[in-house]
């Protein structure tokens, strides 16, 4: 695949995944846990016909993620669930903005857990994504959006959390632990809400919605993604992927009129750009590849 093409499936991804915020600000009545069960239930069919599509088999490419792909679908329940509730819960720019703390925790997860090094560079640009965090969290405290900031930090955790379990079992293919994070959210979801007494039978236009969302942006984007994703350097895949959090709030501006606070856009301008300083102060270093996942 010629390198250009690489950018604009990836860029398509990015493109796919700035619209999570929009559709879940379509959405009437479902909680956090209907919405990740239906998104879940859209999401694994298609990821299931790009693993066949890819190598004829589709029991087997589940069965060799292992334990790690088990822990990893365990991080994106977390992550999906964090992410959802955030969107609810918060500005949309506040959440994609600290979502973007993910690589800066798995760089911590990794050193803490896996041993590995840490550049210094990834270590200035740490405190400076922190400086950004404490900027938007103490915006969100001041303006109520406390729960939204703490679930898209735990969002952040979560992909965290699924790019270290990778990294431990060493795979290099992320779908087939994409799609144990997709049942494992869906049993996760209809526990919780059993336990509540509510029901996954809500509104049809709600659930439609998921399904889409499931479907059409996160698991089409992740194909793109994974397809794109081999000719391009981790540190470009970076950069490019930063165009999700850049349009994210730019959609819900323009269809809804919702923007945010001076403080999320200083504290998220300086996040991307302890972002962008890692991305490229890594550009010429052999790293392994950058794993994206949609919101």
């Amino acid at each position: 695949m010629p390198y250009s093409t690489g950018v604009k499936l990836v860029l398509l991804a990015a493109l796919l995944w700035s619209l999570n915020g929009l559709l879940i600000r379509q959405i009437d009545q479902a909680g956090t846990w209907a919405v990740l069960f239906w998104r879940s239930a859209g999401m694994i069919p298609v990821l299931l016909v790009v693993i066949w599509g890819r190598s004829g088999q589709v029991v087997a490419p589940l069965r060799r993620v292992g334990w790690s792909g088990v822990v990893g679908g365990l991080g994106l329940v977390l992550a999906f669930g964090g992410a959802i509730f955030a969107f609810q819960a918060t500005t949309v720019a506040n959440a994609v903005f600290l979502f973007s703390a993910s690589p800066f925790l798995a760089a911590l997860m990794g050193w803490l857990i896996l041993r590995e090094t840490v550049r210094p560079a990834t270590w200035a640009a740490i405190a400076l994504a922190g400086l950004g965090m404490f900027v938007m969290v103490r915006e969100g405290l001041a303006a109520g959006a406390m729960a939204g900031n703490v679930a898209a930090l735990l969002s952040a955790l979560g992909f965290a959390s699924f790019t270290i379990a990778l990294r431990w079992g060493k795979l290099s293919d992320m779908l087939p632990a994409v799609v144990i994070g997709g049942l494992l959210s869906m049993l996760a979801a209809a526990m919780v809400l059993a336990a509540q007494g509510e029901s996954l039978w809500v509104p049809g236009r709600d659930i439609a919605i998921s399904l889409a969302m499931g479907a059409a942006v996160l698991a089409t984007g992740m194909a793109l993604y994974t397809a794109g994703s081999r000719v391009i350097p981790a540190a470009e895949l970076t950069l490019l992927s930063m165009v999700e959090v850049l349009l994210a709030p730019v959609w819900v501006f323009l269809a809804l009129g919702e923007t945010a606070s001076a403080g999320t856009f200083t504290g998220g301008a300086v996040l991307m750009a302890a972002v962008a300083f890692n991305a490229l102060s890594g550009a010429r270093m052999r790293r392994a590849p950058a794993l994206g996942v949609g919101r």
